[in-house]
């Protein structure tokens, strides 16, 4: 049975894939040092080491027995990179070439990374492919864009079998027996959990309603967290030695903000208050992946729409 190691397992992300990943039949060791997960997300049918990815005798320890890595641990809010720079280059950049020189030592050539479409910046074109310049324009999609250079290095050089995959928007929750995994970030930044917070005194912003789109609000990709962990667990299959790959997950679709808000309003049962405001600087009108590559190389679709990620998050915060 092959051991897998998920670094940052107490995580949003990282959690549902723990549990996915038992319930697949693989065993399952977690490399996390809490600043932002809850260990009360860990399945308890892994193993846990609390230490960061800074610490080279953590990982040493977490790797024992593992076969193959799952990369989620790392700094991951776009605000607050701007505001800590060496920070986000700490942790996700040397923090990331720890983890890989570890791998090295103890003989672990697999390594599927959690990267982010914010390496590709503000692009010029509404749908991303793999093939779209990596442009990121803040310092967390650059300390992201270098750990993909640095997995294509580690390919070339020490024969690492390695894929990122480079998320859109990730929304959702899982059911588990033990009660839901969801998202519980401080702050929250992601627009559907922060609809169900919307009230009369604090409506949600709408940033800009005359944009050349349907209904003149924004178009995004969401994926949901399912979904998405489905992919890394076939990626975890389609790893080649000496070969690395960037591969975007996201729907393939767009969802306007107004959208997003009526799905809300449907699985709430009550309206959304929202109040509409200026565009922010930099907001594209339209992103949405590409996931062509996704679908021939890892056989791979999402199977969940709007609907199903907004219902997730209701049900799993009520």
């Amino acid at each position: 049975m092959t051991r897998v190691l998920v670094t940052g397992g107490a995580g949003y992300i990282g959690s549902i894939a723990v549990s996915m990943l038992l319930d697949s039949g693989y065993e399952v060791t977690v490399l996390d040092d809490l600043s932002t997960g809850h260990k009360s997300a860990i399945d308890s049918r892994a193993t846990f080491v609390e230490g960061s990815i800074l610490d080279s005798a953590s990982i040493a320890q977490s790797l024992q027995g593992c076969e193959a890595v799952i990369h989620f641990a790392g700094k991951s809010l776009v605000g607050e990179s701007v505001e800590k720079p060496q920070l986000y280059m700490q942790v996700n950049v040397e923090g990331s070439t720890n983890l890989l020189n570890e791998m090295k030592s103890a003989g672990v050539k697999k390594i599927v990374f959690s990267s982010s479409a914010a390496t590709y910046g503000e692009p010029t074109e509404s749908t991303v492919s793999e093939e779209s310049a990596a442009n990121p324009s803040n310092p967390y999609g650059a300390s992201k864009l270098k750990v993909d250079e640095l997995l294509a290095e580690r390919s070339a050089s020490d024969g690492v079998a390695a894929i990122s995959l480079r998320y859109f928007n990730v929304a959702g929750a899982l059911k588990t027996s033990s009660g839901w995994l969801r998202e519980r970030h401080d702050p929250e930044t992601h627009l559907i959990p922060n609809i169900f917070k919307a009230t009369q005194e604090f409506p949600l912003k709408v940033f800009g309603t005359d944009w050349p789109t349907p209904d003149k609000t924004c178009v995004r990709d969401y994926i949901h967290v399912v979904d998405l962990i489905n992919a890394h667990i076939s990626a975890l299959k389609s790893v080649q030695p000496a070969h690395h790959q960037i591969i975007n997950l996201g729907s393939g679709d767009g969802y306007s903000v107004r959208q997003v808000i009526e799905a809300a309003a449907r699985a709430s049962g009550r309206e959304i208050p929202s109040i509409d405001v200026e565009r922010r600087a930099g907001d594209p009108a339209v992103l949405v992946a590409s996931i062509e590559k996704a679908k021939k190389v890892l056989r791979w679709s999402p199977m969940r729409d709007l609907n199903a990620m907004v219902e997730d998050v209701f049900n799993s915060a009520n």
